[in-house]
């Protein structure tokens, strides 16, 4: 491709692009293919010889795109919004178009000396603790396993990264509710399955302190020896927020690193309103959020905060001759600060989208999403048919449908139709989870383009969906 070329395929992407975010309602929001049908359209073999871009982009469009389940399209109310912006989107353009590999200040100082200050920027935006220090990572699931390994080295005395084995078994606590990736980091750690010990939770579904104090004294008197736990705020099932001023007691007590995920929850303490709920956060040993899923950052940019840097860089430094330079100890090096060597350039996106909106800005978009939840729940709660499964704290709204003397497997199975036939309808995306049991459907209002009008469009549509769903089961009941 000649620089010529390559203005006129930059421009016709650009306008693609453009022409994408303002046509993102016409797509169906959940890809309709079926398991294959991608592939089996792909050819077995890579082409010998060059293909054109017009060519390429056609596939794309042809191919391709009808595979997509288009995230940033307003129906998408499942999972937890990935949510971005035109500054980001233009930052990340700039980001592929310099291809820096930023694994040290030597090799781009604007990339490690940006970070260090929008880190700090986050920090203050979220009112988090002055003495935390933060580097970008990729997942808040790669954050958890560097605090898991924080954790391991502090409580062995660096004996497991010495030797590959410690004295004692060294144990990690989490409530039920807590996101997959912390079990994943245990193993990954070398714990071990049986290093996990999962706590029970309290009716709002928030980690149980009495019962975290129980099992941790039960696995000394076993002899384990308790090395760490991991406290979450917006849990992913419900947004509970488990009480961190009673666990960070129990950590202190017991000298256990204190990890906190606030993965997607962590977006809302820009609003002062919402700080409370992250009351006990100076008793964290390290936290996490991600700028990736609420706050119009898009994938991947997570915020991963320490207390002590000089600990995770001793966890995770490994320093060959070949990555010495003259301004090492005069630096950060945040490849020190991460699992992987290789780090892109994510500060600068984060940095595109602070300065477009302000901070005010970001906050106005976030209170409008807890509006239109609100919204959401005093619309739902009139209908005589939902139940209401957890208490809303942001903006996911947790119900399920009920019917007369039907058992909860009849019942899952009714939300189970009602969900599919909402998701093949390409106005609207939930996701699900199950609480007690039972069968629940998950509404986040968190996509960056959701409209009031747009969100009263899916409500009607879940009503006449649900309404001829349970209708029908009535008739067949009668028959």
């Amino acid at each position: 491709m000649t620089p010529q070329e390559f203005r006129k395929m930059a421009h016709q992407t650009a306008d693609w692009m453009a022409d994408y975010f303002e046509q993102v309602t016409d797509f169906p929001v959940k890809a309709r293919v079926q398991p294959g049908e991608i592939l089996s359209a792909l050819p077995g073999l890579p082409p010998e010889s060059g293909t054109d871009s017009e060519t390429i982009f056609r596939d794309f469009g042809s191919i391709l795109l009808p595979g997509i389940t288009h995230w940033q399209h307003p129906g998408f109310m499942a999972y937890f919004p990935a949510n971005t912006s035109y500054p980001s989107v233009l930052a990340e353009m700039v980001t592929s178009a310099l291809g820096a590999q930023c694994m040290l200040w030597e090799t781009s100082p604007a990339a490690t000396e940006l970070e260090q200050a929008v880190m700090g920027w986050l920090r203050d935006m979220t009112g988090l603790p002055g003495d935390f220090q933060g580097v970008i990572q990729d997942s808040a699931s790669s954050a958890t396993l560097m605090a898991v390994l924080c954790a391991r080295e502090k409580a062995s005395g660096f004996q497991v990264a010495e030797t590959g084995g410690s004295a004692k078994k060294l144990m990690v606590y989490a409530s039920t509710q807590t996101h997959s990736s912390a079990e994943k980091a245990v193993r990954i750690a070398g714990l071990g399955k049986t290093g996990f010990r999962k706590i029970s939770v309290r009716a709002d579904f928030s980690l149980d302190p009495a019962e975290l104090e129980a099992a941790i004294r039960e696995d000394l008197e076993k002899g384990f020896l308790p090395c760490a736990v991991i406290a979450t705020l917006g849990t992913t099932g419900t947004t509970a927020f488990d009480p961190l001023p009673e666990i960070g007691r129990i950590c202190k007590t017991y000298g256990l690193w204190l990890h906190v995920d606030a993965a997607y929850a962590g977006t809302a303490f820009l609003l002062p309103e919402f700080r409370p709920l992250a009351a006990g956060l100076d008793l964290a040993d390290s936290y996490v959020f991600n700028p990736h899923k609420w706050m119009l950052t898009h994938f991947d940019c997570s915020a991963f905060f320490v207390r002590d840097p000089d600990h995770l860089v001793n966890v995770m430094s490994v320093l060959p001759d070949y990555l010495r330079t003259k301004s090492h100890g005069r630096v950060n090096n945040y490849s020190d600060w991460s699992i992987q060597l290789g780090r892109r350039f994510r500060a600068l996106k984060l940095w595109w989208v602070i300065r477009s909106f302000g901070v005010n800005g970001l906050r106005d978009i976030i209170r409008n999403h807890i509006r239109l939840a609100e919204l959401a729940e005093s619309e739902l709660k009139t209908w005589p048919s939902v139940d209401w499964m957890a208490p809303r704290t942001l903006n996911l709204l947790c119900f399920r449908f009920t019917q007369p003397g039907l058992s909860v497997p009849e019942e899952n199975d009714l939300n189970d139709e009602i969900l599919q036939t909402l998701n093949q309808s390409g106005k609207v995306y939930l996701s699900h989870t199950t609480l007690n049991g039972k069968l629940t459907l998950r509404l986040v209002t968190g996509q960056t383009t959701l409209t009031e009008p747009y969100l009263r469009e899916v409500l009607d549509l879940i009503r006449q969906i649900s309404g001829q769903i349970l209708a029908s089961r009535v008739s067949q009941e009668k028959k």
